[in-house]
């Protein structure tokens, strides 16, 4: 090309005649081209960015026209060119934005162009259209998603924590002196809520406000991130809200949907690096594909809806922080998405080529096969559905990556400061407040085996975290400054638990879907196993060779108290039934997977009565025929083992299988009720302890013994929503949820002045706090204070509380003291 330069006019002159199609009219009906010079960065660029870019702008083509550079403008669209130089009246440009034809006006969305604005597009057309180079509406490169490492700032005095040190800077620049970190009684409550979601005991309380060393505050929140169970059991609740798994809902009928309770309760408790954790959500096996699978609907569904696109929005919501919803019904409006991104992603969980779908509406286009940013690497199209996910997985989670850890930090500095790094956090394409701490921390975190467990605690240990808390009701997000942590209420579950810590009263037993003893294997030193503990059966050799046949096991228990707690660790080989009391507690057919059963439900003070069919199999692993004994040559090992602790206010008590149990090959019609009889009944022989081989199951019994642990007081996190629950903010997750709404609502108002849930509670509590002796006014008052609040009464707050209960105490006033602790700010705000 011999000249390397032809102006803008002359460009557009070349470009095909336009096709506007305004009568002469009407052309006399537009607004007049402005007589003032126009400047394209004041006057024209304002314009493009209200009223076309979101359509046009940011690498998306609406009729084939992009407004992203000089030279897609003029390359026009689909109805050729939108402006001529010099000849604005008859520009397609103006036609559509002077809206006097009412069929064809733009924007289709929003507020249409006043005569001022139609003017100077007019006089920027007629003087040239010049367009300044360094002005640009295309895509920008993404925010948060290339690893970067800031380096740490000098420590100074009362800034030696790298977070510190970090927001050191931020501080000076906004001319902020940090207040003094919250005492220790403060800081106690605020940690344990935060890591284990519960209140601390007035003894744990004690302990930490008595500790003199410098480092205690470290010390307690390396203690309650150790503490594998609880920490579990409330993070679970975070989880089930991104992952939207849950307990019942819509889907889990009719399999339509699948949970992931005990996967996502054993990778938490196990504190599962964070890279593994997001590759076996993305590219599952069954225990955790639930969440891929996400929600089948029953009847007509919206294209937006079906499960590929399900787990393209999910996973880009929450392990990237990106929205895709909108962009899966058609090019978003509130982000740079367009359609195209959301169904490239879908179609690597499709099993066959998506058609793109707009607005519900089929377009006959094939969706291509990609991750939402490219530039992180390519998905082949030709590859089968599991390689394709394996390859997203290994993407995803690859260093290179840095939007996955940073989006994780982000949702935790906004879980315990009460305000993301990022806000809104699902819009990681914003900038931080404070770009450093978000890069360190994620970088921290992809070089230390991505250890959440360590994020936390560099989050928790770190001064900010320690500062007083402020409200936030007068800060937006534009003009946010960090001067402490939020003042957050406690969520739903937070809030039953502290009511179970105050009460006594928890729930009777975790959901059946959470199968708490395959989910826990325990890091730390197991449960020790009574040393009484044997397995038994009829016969001494029965560990090698015993008769195919059912033999019937009685255990007499005497209790002098309905135990508070009875949980049952029982395994046969091969198989057994469970009675106590004449009532089926339980069955099972595999040794190795000892069940854990609740026996509370079916004691009685007195004489109790454990019955057991014990079932040894053929060597095929078939029961045995009625009414035939199997031939010798079918004997193989046999045996049983039972352990329980009974645990009630004073003492716990231990009951395994040992030579005390009784057996016989026949038994009664009642055999398995109270004074049922064994004929022939003979005492069962010990074969060995637990670890007796073939059987080697040790491991196996500590692991669900330790779970009766979590049985014992059932939180929240652990069943369905009840109406309280519901009403305090946990969402149905039927929809990802990041964050639960902060405002108090009327329903909430409503439920805890009348409902039947939280009534419940507080009478049940209050027959518990009243059932072991008639306490004084002051030491129930006392008790509760330290439970509740963590402190001892004020002297007024004793002799009003004292009024309220009279003497002797009644169950009614200890309901309504109750009610009115649970009301206050300081029990239900986490400051």
């Amino acid at each position: 090309m011999k000249h390397a330069f032809i102006s803008f006019s002359i460009i557009l002159a070349m470009v095909f005649t336009c096709e506007a199609k305004l009568t002469v009219e009407q052309r006399r009906q537009l607004p007049a081209a402005v007589a003032d010079k126009v400047d394209f960065a004041r006057d024209i660029q304002p314009i493009f960015e209200a009223s076309c870019v979101k359509c046009h702008g940011r690498g998306k083509d609406n009729g084939g026209f992009r407004l992203d550079t000089r030279e897609t403008f003029l390359k026009g669209g689909d109805s050729g060119p939108a402006a001529v130089a010099g000849q604005s009246a008859e520009s397609y440009l103006i036609e559509l934005v002077s809206g006097l034809d009412p069929d064809n006006v733009m924007p289709v969305k929003g507020s249409k162009l006043n005569a001022r604005q139609v003017g100077l597009l007019r006089a920027w057309i007629d003087q040239g259209m010049t367009w300044d180079a360094s002005i640009t509406f295309a895509k920008p490169p993404p925010l948060n998603l290339h690893p970067r490492q800031p380096e740490l700032p000098p420590a100074a005095r009362g800034f030696e924590h790298p977070v510190d040190r970090l927001l050191q800077p931020y501080f000076a620049k906004h001319n902020l002196k940090p207040a003094q970190p919250v005492d220790d009684r403060t800081f106690a409550r605020r940690v344990h809520l935060d890591i284990i979601g519960l209140l601390p005991s007035p003894e744990e309380m004690a302990a930490f406000l008595a500790d003199k060393r410098a480092d205690k505050r470290e010390r307690l929140v390396a203690h309650l991130l150790g503490d594998n169970r609880r920490f579990a059991e409330h993070w679970l609740s975070f989880w089930n809200d991104l992952l939207r798994n849950d307990y019942k809902g819509t889907g889990y009928i009719d399999g339509g949907r699948e949970p992931i309770s005990t996967w996502l309760y054993a990778a938490l408790f196990q504190n599962k690096p964070f890279d593994r954790f997001v590759a076996e959500l993305v590219n599952p096996d069954k225990p955790a594909q639930g969440f891929i699978k996400g929600i089948v609907w029953r009847g007509t569904v919206n294209a937006s809806q079906i499960p590929p696109m399900q787990a393209a929005q999910n996973i880009s919501q929450v392990f990237m922080g990106v929205n895709l919803k909108c962009a899966s019904c058609h090019d978003s409006f509130i982000n740079d998405w367009t359609l195209a991104d959301a169904y490239n992603l879908a179609n690597i969980y499709a099993d066959e080529t998506l058609e793109l779908f707009q607005c519900d509406k089929p377009t006959g286009k094939k969706a291509g096969m990609s991750f939402i940013y490219p530039e992180l690497g390519s998905i082949p199209a030709g590859a089968n559905k599991t390689e394709r996910t394996r390859q997203l997985a290994e993407l995803i989670t690859q260093k290179k990556n840095g939007r996955l850890t940073r989006t994780m930090v982000n949702r935790l500095w906004q879980k315990f400061l009460g305000h993301g790094l990022v806000e809104p956090v699902d819009e990681m394409e914003q900038p931080a407040w404070n770009q450093d701490v978000l890069d360190w921390l994620a970088e921290d975190l992809a070089a230390n085996g991505y250890d959440l467990k360590r994020t936390m605690r560099l989050i928790l240990t770190s001064r900010a975290y320690q500062l007083p808390a402020v409200s936030m009701d007068e800060q937006k997000h534009a003009d946010y400054v960090f001067i402490g942590p939020a003042i957050r209420r406690m969520t739903a579950e937070q809030f039953r638990d502290a009511l179970g810590a105050l009460t006594g009263v928890w729930y009777p037993a975790a959901a059946k879907s959470l199968n708490l003893s395959v989910a826990q294997r325990s890091k730390e030193a197991p449960v020790t196993l009574p040393a009484t503990l044997k397995w038994i059966w009829s016969e001494p050799d029965a560990v090698s060779r015993a008769p195919v046949e059912t033999i019937y096991l009685h255990k007499l228990v005497t209790l002098f108290e309905v135990p508070t707690s009875a949980w049952a660790t029982v395994a046969c080989d091969n198989s057994f039934t469970l009675y106590v009391n004449g009532s089926k507690v339980t069955a099972g057919n595999d040794w190795n997977a000892p069940s854990l059963v609740d026996l509370r439900p079916h004691l009685k003070k007195g004489t109790n009565l454990i019955a057991v069919a014990a079932v040894n199999h053929t060597r095929d692993n078939k029961p045995p025929s009625d009414g035939r004994a199997a031939p010798d040559a079918e004997r193989n090992p046999a045996g049983f083992i039972f352990v329980t602790k009974l645990q009630s206010k004073e003492k716990t008590t231990e009951i395994v299988s040992d030579q005390t149990w009784v057996w016989s090959r026949q038994k009664s019609p009642d055999w398995m009720k109270p004074g049922g009889a064994l004929p022939e009944a003979r005492p069962a022989v010990e074969l060995g302890p637990p670890s007796l081989a073939p059987w080697n199951l040790t491991s196996a019994l500590n692991d669900s013994l330790a779970m009766s642990e979590a049985h014992r007081d059932v939180r929240a996190s652990l069943v369905a929503s009840d109406p309280l629950t519901l009403a305090l903010g946990r969402p149905p997750r039927e929809q990802v949820a990041t964050t639960r709404p902060s405002a108090a609502t009327t329903l909430q108002a409503l439920e805890l002045t009348n409902g039947e849930t939280l009534n419940r509670v507080l009478t049940d509590g209050a027959e518990k706090l009243l059932s072991d002796k008639a306490p004084s006014s002051r030491e129930l008052v006392t008790t509760l204070y330290g439970k509740a609040l963590g402190r001892k009464p004020t002297a007024k707050e004793l002799k009003l509380a004292g009024e309220l209960l009279g003497e002797p105490v009644q169950r009614e006033q200890v309901e309504d003291l109750l009610w009115s602790m649970a009301m206050l700010p300081e029990f239900q705000l986490i400051y």
